[in-house]
């Protein structure tokens, strides 16, 4: 005899769903309040979050393990339904508006990775000097912050 499955509920509390997505309930509330995800209330007032929202939920924590900023993240998320399922072509018009930034980002760590050894190993420890990255500081004319990094061209 085959055992009837379980029903998988479609919501979660706000302690299941802290566990499920591996954040303390604080962050579930931080994220709610920052309008990342969205939760109802019971007839009780107990929260109660549909599922769908581990997957936003998911997508902010490894945003947020990369530095990308909440607000860039509610950008993207901003597109992405709470009131229905969420199909494959949502989530891909969202990959499309956020493909351009996280390439532009994947440069610039690249450069950084790449070049940040040549400024610590040269040893003169003076970027308004430095004879091969910044002669004679013509980038401190150029405006304030890192201007190598922030800028297209070098």
């Amino acid at each position: 005899m085959v055992k009837p499955r379980k029903a998988v509920p479609s919501d979660l509390s706000v302690g299941a769903m802290a566990e499920r997505a591996g954040v303390p309930v604080s962050t579930l509330h931080y994220y709610e309040a920052e309008g990342l995800i969205k939760s109802w209330r019971t007839p009780t007032n107990h929260r109660r979050y549909n599922r769908s929202e581990l997957r936003r939920v998911a997508v902010i924590r490894v945003a947020q393990a990369l530095g990308i900023p909440l607000s860039e993240v509610g950008d993207i998320l901003s597109d992405i339904p709470h009131d229905k399922i969420v199909s494959a072509e949502d989530w891909g018009r969202a990959s499309r508006r956020w493909k351009s930034s996280l390439n532009e980002r994947i440069v610039q760590l690249q450069r950084l990775r790449d070049e940040l050894d040549s400024c610590i190993g040269c040893g003169c420890l003076s970027l308004d000097r430095c004879p091969l990255y910044n002669p004679a500081d013509r980038r401190g004319k150029e405006g304030p912050g890192p201007r190598n990094w922030l800028s297209e061209e070098e």
